[in-house]
């Protein structure tokens, strides 16, 4: 599976942004990273996040350590990597539960 490491675009699977695409842009230590959508972008806002709240994908954008939102909006680009950053993820959790709901329906 993909690792933790600047450049590696991830889902957040908890909190009120769980489903969106984002971008690590410096690893903090072992546990949290920073991240950014960008806000424009994925409507990600540039935070420290525990690294057991992302899943990792087998994308990644070339970004320097540290990059600003602008640089990782020039990075993504347009065309087919800016259009799969834009598309959200249901968490697991949604998809099982709607499932058990339309069993017992």
């Amino acid at each position: 599976m993909a690792s933790i490491e600047v450049g590696r675009v991830c889902v957040k699977t908890l909190g009120r942004e769980a489903g969106l695409k984002c971008v690590i842009v410096d690893v903090i230590d072992k546990n949290f990273v920073l991240v950014t959508g960008p806000p424009k972008l994925t409507g990600v806002k540039r935070r420290r996040t525990n690294v057991k709240h992302l899943e990792p994908t087998s994308e990644s954008v070339d970004v320097k350590k540290g990059a600003t939102d602008e640089e990782v909006m020039k990075a993504t680009g347009r065309g087919k990597r800016a259009e799969f950053m834009k598309t959200t993820v249901l968490p697991e959790q949604s998809v099982t539960a709607s499932a058990e709901s339309t069993e017992r329906a």
